[in-house]
């Protein structure tokens, strides 16, 4: 198994893509501690799957000092953690992009300066395919995930020999995007695979295999890789 006797911490590891790649990694031999803001829904992913769960918040500086000081030194931590909030330009408050870096972008640097990664180990980011192809009321969504793929780049210099590298997904079907009508979700989700090349939207799983290709990859560091179905070329 690729990652048998590897520790892996998961931030953002009880729903979506951070379950996914928790579940894959525990499957190919790691110890897996998954950790969310979430506990309710955490705890019971854990009962469930037998991982290690570690409630945590990522907009507090001691929530997660305190989750890595419960970890000790790891092999490999990923970063899916997210609380997005967006909307026209214009009229979106201010509360509310501020909210928005303050989960993605400054939650991932507060995770990067905690862990206490082993030489050699890797940290991964998701970031996000606005980051480079853009859309209406999404702005500080776009801004957010180009600058946590800027830190996987600056990371990776910085915290060398520890790898960092970065996963851009595109629309992916994930529990995030339960709060829309289900007609309006899959009406969506339809009208998007059909503009896509590989003709459907990404499930968890597709971006999870990255997301271990990077732990597993000895040579790659400060890479940003886009998974999105081919929508930057269509």
């Amino acid at each position: 198994m690729l990652l048998a006797g590897k520790k892996v911490v998961v931030v953002g590891g009880s729903s979506g893509i951070g379950l996914a790649t928790a579940e894959l990694a525990k499957r190919e031999g790691a110890d897996v501690i998954i950790a969310s803001r979430n506990a309710d829904r955490l705890n019971a992913v854990a009962e469930k799957s037998g991982m290690k769960a570690i409630p945590a918040d990522v907009t507090s500086d001691e929530s997660v000092a305190s989750l890595f000081r419960a970890c000790g030194q790891i092999d490999h931590v990923v970063v899916t953690a997210a609380q997005l909030r967006t909307g026209p330009f214009k009229t979106v408050a201010m509360e509310d992009v501020r909210a928005t870096m303050e989960g993605k972008f400054w939650g991932a640097w507060r995770v990067a300066r905690s862990a206490d990664i082993r030489p050699g180990g890797s940290l991964t980011l998701v970031s996000g395919f606005l980051s480079v192809r853009p859309r209406p009321n999404s702005a500080i969504v776009g801004a957010a995930n180009g600058a946590i793929e800027s830190l996987a780049r600056s990371l990776a210099l910085e915290l060398a020999p520890v790898r960092v590298n970065a996963v851009s997904p595109g629309i992916i079907d994930t529990p995030i995007r339960a709060a829309m009508p289900e007609e309006a979700r899959r009406d969506m989700l339809a009208k998007t695979a059909a503009g896509l090349p590989v003709g459907r939207v990404g499930v968890g799983e597709d971006i999870a295999r990255q997301i271990l290709a990077f732990m597993t990859i000895g040579f790659a560091t400060g890479s940003i890789v886009y998974i999105d179905g081919g929508a930057l070329i269509a």
